[in-house]
């Protein structure tokens, strides 16, 4: 290639008149080459001198870096030795003929360059062949005449090989050549046309195998080694990292043996709800909140309304003494000076400081006490990762080390939301098809978390390609995977202390209570009865160990119940029960803390409890006076009964229903003096 170091308006007359290559191939397979390049300047492109660039990184077959041998040998320009520099370059090298100081006189000038290399043979299976690209494709200007000559080792018979060529651009099949055996022994191949700018000359010589020994297993192993020094940095990088987080695991992160576990029907004294799962999970996240708030409407502190479509959460005048210490820092937070909260966006400042305060007094009153997080030894292994992340670039090209030092930090925050939009969309998608009621506006739904991430997934392929572009696919590799690394630890990390593992012992107990289905089984260890008092004093803690599906199923009719008092429409948490699926009752407490509290884990809530989540079905009671027949189609489920009774005194019913395993039954409401009111 040919270009000038200052950068000027392109001239027609300036071209390369000629264009020689006397290639040399020894016994080793290493080619000794000499080019002479004649050129025309008028001072315009041509000022200070040429360069000339040769590519020295390929990929083989399997896709593994490949990297042939330069060597330079030196330059003349008019007979006369030239200032000459190698310089790396894109994926080779680049020499430079000339002096920025001096100016090119204009004329006819001719360089010559040599160098040799080597690897540049190809062996297969049935015979062996050098595939020479003579004059390269990258020159700007067009090609007057191209010709070239090979002279073969004493052990290739020039008449016992065939030769073959290309001309045109890259990739051409082109054969505008002629080639034959020279006189002196020499291969000739000659250009029949000028090629025009950024076409170029090539060569094949083939000849029967064995005649020059191919590399040896030992080299080629060397040499794998030598060309993929970043792919094995990168698997020792991450080698030294598991082995980092193994050691520090089995250190630290170990927990105590568990004890016996036996069932509890009673959560561990002065343990909330948050409390719990604060301790179960070892850190603070929105369900954590959500139960805390569940937990203050079931001891009476507030009430749960729902109105035009948000709800509201009213202060009682239950003092703050019913609550656990870290349930008062939250209501201090959230109702000091006020009686109710919006929950809305409006409120977000209030909201977050209410979160702010449980997740702080849980903090401080549990990590250290009942777990670590040993979140410390992960310092180490992230500025491990960075470093070697930083080193890798920088010897691949210290110029793109700040860019990709920019991608890497951009793709790890992007991929985050990327892969959290993704996670909505796809469980969109999956209740919209599972699901039987509402089709088109779940699927309009889905459709519409879709097309908006379409554009953050686009951006997040294009700076992929752009880091494995500047950087390498090895190094975009380990990005990730250190980046999956450090996020699997942050996790195994944790550990509960001695005490800690007692208490966890204690919680299992109890959610064993919570979760257990068997009725007969709970019959024989006498569980407390199961009032609806029961149902919303444990919902909460049921809530906070992720066993409130099973917990209301002990009450649904689907186990042995042993108490037949029937779970009212409205319990005093104020939380009112608009439809009734055929499992539980408290469809719009799983809204209100799934929902409204956390709306982005809402679908995935649905989909894991798809019992807990029917088609909103609004059922009134019907009065005693009006005799008739009842049916209440709840979601996908089957119909059921519902019964109201009305006092004299005031129009407050009472609610009886129970679930339905066979078909729909038809029945008579008729005012029931012994059913159980609730007011």
């Amino acid at each position: 290639m040919l270009c000038v170091s200052s950068g000027a308006t392109q001239a027609q007359t300036e071209r390369i008149r000629d264009f020689h290559s006397d290639i040399h191939l020894l016994d080793d397979g290493t080619l000794l080459v000499k080019e002479t390049i004649t050129v025309f300047s008028t001072g315009n492109l041509i000022r200070h001198g040429i360069y000339r660039e040769f590519p020295t990184h390929y990929k083989d077959r399997l896709g593994n870096n490949y990297a042939v041998g330069f060597h330079w040998l030196g330059a003349l320009c008019d007979g006369y030795s030239k200032t000459s520099r190698v310089e790396d370059y894109s994926n080779g090298v680049r020499i430079y003929l000339g002096d920025q100081k001096s100016y090119t006189n204009r004329g006819e000038h001719t360089y010559e360059l040599n160098y040799s290399t080597n690897r540049q043979l190809g062996f297969f299976g049935d015979h062996d062949e050098l595939f020479w690209n003579v004059t390269g494709n990258g020159w700007a200007f067009p090609i007057d005449h191209a010709s070239a000559s090979v002279t073969l080792p004493t052990a290739i018979l020039p008449s016992e090989v065939s030769l073959d060529g290309f001309t045109g651009l890259q990739h051409s099949l082109e054969k505008s050549l002629t080639s034959a055996l020279q006189p002196d022994g020499k291969l000739g191949f000659e250009a029949s046309r000028a090629l025009a700018p950024h076409e170029g000359l090539s060569i094949v010589v083939r000849w029967s195998k064995g005649l020059i020994a191919p590399p040896t297993t030992q080299e080629k192993v060397n040499y794998f080694f030598a060309d993929n020094r970043d792919v094995l940095a990168m698997l020792a990088a991450f080698l030294v990292l598991l082995l980092y987080y193994a050691f520090v695991w089995s250190a630290v992160g170990r927990d105590p043996k568990r004890g016996v576990i036996m069932p509890l029907y009673e959560p561990p004294a002065n343990l909330s709800p948050a409390a719990m799962r604060y301790l179960v999970r070892m850190g603070f996240d929105n369900k954590t909140f959500a139960s805390a708030i569940l937990d203050l409407a079931a001891r009476g502190f507030l009430k749960i309304k729902f109105q035009a479509g948000s709800y509201t959460l009213y202060r009682t005048k239950t003092e703050d003494r019913v609550l656990t210490p870290d349930e008062q820092q939250l209501a201090s937070q959230m109702f000091g000076g006020r009686d109710q909260l919006w929950l809305h966006n409006e409120n977000h400042t209030v909201i977050s400081g209410g979160m702010a305060a449980l997740k702080s007094w849980l903090k401080l009153n549990e990590q250290k006490i009942y777990f670590f997080t040993n979140s410390h030894y992960l310092i180490p292994a992230m500025v491990f990762s960075v470093g070697m992340v930083a080193t890798v670039a920088y010897l691949k090209s210290p110029a793109l080390l700040l860019v990709i030092a920019f991608l890497s930090l951009w793709l790890s925050v992007w991929s985050v939301a990327v892969a959290g939009l993704l996670t909505v969309s796809f469980s969109a998608w999956k209740e919209a098809l599972v699901s039987r009621a509402q089709t088109a506006p779940q699927i309009g739904k889905a459709l519409l978390f879709t097309l908006f991430s379409v554009p953050f997934l686009a951006a997040e392929c294009f700076a992929i390609f752009a880091f494995t572009k500047f950087g390498s696919v090895p190094l975009a590799i380990f990005l990730f995977a250190s980046i999956a690394l450090h996020i699997l630890f942050h996790w195994l990390l944790k550990a509960p202390t001695v005490a800690g593992r007692s208490l966890l012992d204690q919680v299992e107990g109890f959610k064993m209570f919570l979760g257990a289905v068997d009725g007969d089984r709970l019959n024989r260890i006498n569980p407390p009865e199961q009032t609806p008092e029961t149902f919303e004093q444990f919902l909460p803690y049921a809530l906070a160990l992720d066993v409130e599906q099973a917990w209301a199923e002990q009450f649904s009719g689907g186990s042995t119940p042993r108490a037949k008092r029937p779970i009212p429409e409205q319990v005093r948490s104020g939380i009112r029960l608009r439809s009734i699926p055929d499992r539980i009752g408290t469809v719009p407490v799983a809204r209100f803390l799934l929902v409204v509290l956390q709306p982005a884990s809402a679908a995935q809530f649905r989909l894991r409890h798809p019992r807990l989540v029917p088609a909103m079905a609004e059922v009134e009671a019907v009065p005693a006076a009006e005799q008739g027949v009842v049916e209440v189609e709840a979601g996908r489920q089957r119909i059921l009964r519902r019964a109201a009774a009305f006092s004299n005194a005031r129009p407050s019913p009472a609610i009886r229903f129970r679930s339905l395993r066979t078909r729909t039954r038809r029945a008579k409401v008729h005012r029931d003096s012994d059913c159980d009111s609730y007011r």
